[in-house]
């Protein structure tokens, strides 16, 4: 997966701190008081993925970014979730399969006046958004949501894998040795890092050998957590083929 690591916000609290599909069954829970913070997680993992579909529909900035805010907010009033079940398929797909219906049915029936009826269930960054959006290669819509689906478990796992440092105050060893997260071992300058380290170049190949293998460990674990346990490797080789895409 070289090449696919994005620059990363500062660490925060993962959509994974559980299982994600404990998070979606907390989030069809409406009588559960930690409901409408799951909620709150799922939309912020799945609105960009969204959104990059709408746009890559055809769909203008201001109009992808009125209908991602009105298909969570009919998500969340009209209980969609309640029909999700991890026997039945991936969460994304069923995410997808329904923003698909809502553009199809619900985007007729109501004008850009109508929509949204001042409700905001999700602060959108319209101009990150757009910028992110012009960057995305030249692929389908199916084919973006796909990527930035895989795209947001690499953060995700990268975001996990920051915190862990952070939390045995090795913060500025990460901050050295990331970009060489998914870089191809030839082209990995031991004796550069070693001296950023201040460490022997010895030392250096063994942080770096570390870091990448907690990294594949978080990651196989970032996957597990949205699939059943006999479908890890497949989703594996599925998202190494959505990123070979890119």
């Amino acid at each position: 997966m070289s090449g696919t690591v994005e620059t990363m916000a500062p660490p925060r609290a993962s959509v994974f701190a559980t299982t994600h599909w404990t998070v979606v069954r907390t989030a069809q829970d409406k009588s559960s008081p930690e409901s409408a913070a799951a909620l709150e997680a799922l939309c912020r993992m799945y609105w960009y993925p969204l959104y990059v579909y709408i746009r890559g529909s055809g769909h203008s900035p201001h109009d992808a970014q009125d209908l991602t805010q009105e298909f969570f907010a009919r998500l969340l009033e009209q209980d969609w979730l309640r029909v999700v079940d991890p026997s039945k398929g991936r969460f994304r797909y069923f995410l997808l399969a329904a923003l698909k219906r809502f553009l199809t049915n619900e985007w007729h029936r109501s004008s850009a006046q109508k929509r949204g009826h001042g409700r905001e269930p999700l602060s959108l960054n319209a101009e990150e958004a757009e910028h992110r959006f012009c960057t995305e290669p030249p692929l389908t819509p199916d084919q973006l949501y796909e990527r930035r689906w895989a795209m947001t478990l690499l953060s995700e796992t990268l975001a996990r894998l920051e915190c862990e440092y952070a939390s045995t105050g090795r913060g500025a060893e990460f901050g050295l040795l990331k970009e060489w997260l998914t870089a191809d071992r030839g082209t990995l300058p031991y004796p550069s890092i070693a001296k950023a380290l201040e460490i022997s170049e010895g030392a250096a190949r063994v942080a770096v050998h570390r870091l990448r293998k907690r990294y594949r460990v978080l990651f196989r674990e970032a996957v597990a957590e949205t699939v059943e346990p006999d479908a890890v490797d497949d989703e594996l080789r599925h998202i190494v083929s959505v990123l070979s895409h890119a």
